[in-house]
Formats: structure tokens, C-alpha cells, sequence
């Protein structure tokens, strides 16, 4: 309880909450100057408030040198800590696991339930999107990539997405994955299922989908990141 009003207390600040939301989109670490610039305070402003962040573990820093020459900077990140807030406790995390070893229990039939139950839930949240867009049927590549990122970000992925000269091809790159702590122990089947949600995205836009993984971050990689060949 004291850890959680130290974070609603580090988090009512506006200016502090939209630094940690800019650091989460960012990809990448940021400096006390970049801070300052982007949200226009004093460089000593911004060094309190990502001080702050940090002394709850919303953030990590370690001090490199950025190839620019003089004196090391002091570079900020997100913290690897799982920060979750319920009023009152909710323990989502144990009822994932009790899920997922349940599913992983029933064998093969299990898995496929498991695979299958993620494709419907990727689908659903692109059929979402277009419910709120009411943008009918015949949607653009444009239009199709808009909701993708949309809803992927939704889903807290925090993509990046980069489109081949012919647009039969999508690269795209997930910063967080929301079931990153599940997948530490469970890595087959969720990232199995994790696939398979974001193939279903991608199935209700398009006619063929061929989702190819590039990266993984469970196996170290900085992200987890895609080639999708697609068709209309």
C-alpha cells in the first residue's frame, strides 16, 4: 500500500505523468536536456521530475557517454518493475498464470484452445476500431494501417510500423509486451498465442495474411518484431 501511494502521489503531478507517457512512446532512452526541450521547463525542472519517477521505480537511468564529446550524460529509461494499480487489490497477475496452467495442462487440445481464444481476441479489437470509425468496408492501406496502430497501441504494444514500396509488406516492431512476466515462464504457449492475436488483427483487414517473427524479447532481443506480407 505505501508503494502505491507513492506512485499516485509521484503521478498527480500533469507534468510529470505526460514526461513518463513520453518516455513510454519513446522507445529509447532519453537525457535530462531532451526532457527539458520537449516540455519546454528548465533542464533542472526536468531532472527533479524524472528524479521522482525514479525513486519509485517507474524509471531507471545509468550515466554513458553519448559520442558527442565532454561529459558523460545521465540517460533515463522505463524501469523493468511491473507498475500496476487497483483500488482495491487485484491480483490479475496469478489469475493469468492459473489461466495459462490450465490451458498448458489439457495437452494439445489445451494449446489450441489457447491459440485460437488469442486469434478471436486480436480480431475483436480491430472489430472495435472499425465500429467506433464507422469507415464501411472498402478501406485504404492508409486506413488499414491508421487502425492497426490504433488498436495495437490499445492493447499497450507501443508499435512501430514501416511499409515495403509495393505494400504487400509491413514490418512491424512492439516495444512492451503486456505479457512479457506470463511468457518468462510460459514462452511457448504465450508467445504462441501472442502471435496468434496479432495474426487476427491483421486477418480481419486484409484477404491473406503471412505473419513471419523476426525478433522476440523473451529470447533478449530489444523488441519483438514482424514481417507481414498481406494482400487485399
Amino acid at each position: 500500500m505505501e508503494q502505491t501511494l507513492k506512485i499516485t502521489n509521484v503521478l498527480s503531478d500533469p507534468t510529470r505523468y505526460y514526461i513518463y507517457q513520453y518516455i513510454t512512446k519513446r522507445h529509447q532512452e532519453v537525457t535530462v536536456q531532451e526532457v527539458a526541450e520537449n516540455f519546454n521547463i528548465h533542464p533542472n525542472v526536468a531532472r527533479l521530475h524524472l528524479s521522482k519517477l525514479e525513486d519509485v521505480n517507474m524509471l531507471a537511468s545509468e550515466t554513458k557517454k553519448t559520442g558527442k564529446g565532454g561529459r558523460p550524460s545521465r540517460l533515463y529509461r522505463l524501469s523493468d518493475d511491473v507498475i500496476q494499480l487497483h483500488f482495491p487489490y487485484r491480483d490479475y497477475m496469478l489469475l493469468s498464470k492459473v489461466a495459462i496452467q490450465t490451458m498448458i495442462s489439457l495437452g494439445e487440445a489445451g494449446r489450441e484452445a489457447l491459440f485460437m481464444t488469442g486469434k478471436r481476441f486480436g480480431m475483436e479489437i480491430i472489430e472495435q476500431e472499425l465500429a467506433k470509425r464507422a469507415l464501411g468496408d472498402d478501406l485504404t492501406f492508409d486506413q488499414k494501417l491508421t487502425i492497426l496502430k490504433s488498436a495495437a497501441t490499445l492493447a499497450g504494444f507501443y508499435p512501430e510500423f514501416e511499409v515495403g514500396g509495393d505494400q504487400s509488406k509491413i514490418y512491424f516492431q512492439i516495444f512492451n509486451c503486456p505479457f512479457k512476466e506470463i511468457a518468462e515462464d510460459h514462452t511457448e504457449a504465450v508467445c504462441n498465442m501472442h502471435h496468434e492475436f496479432l495474426k487476427g488483427m491483421f486477418e480481419v483487414l486484409f484477404d491473406s495474411v503471412e505473419l513471419i517473427e523476426k525478433e522476440n524479447m523473451i529470447s533478449g532481443c530489444e523488441t519483438c518484431s514482424y514481417q507481414v506480407l498481406v494482400s487485399n
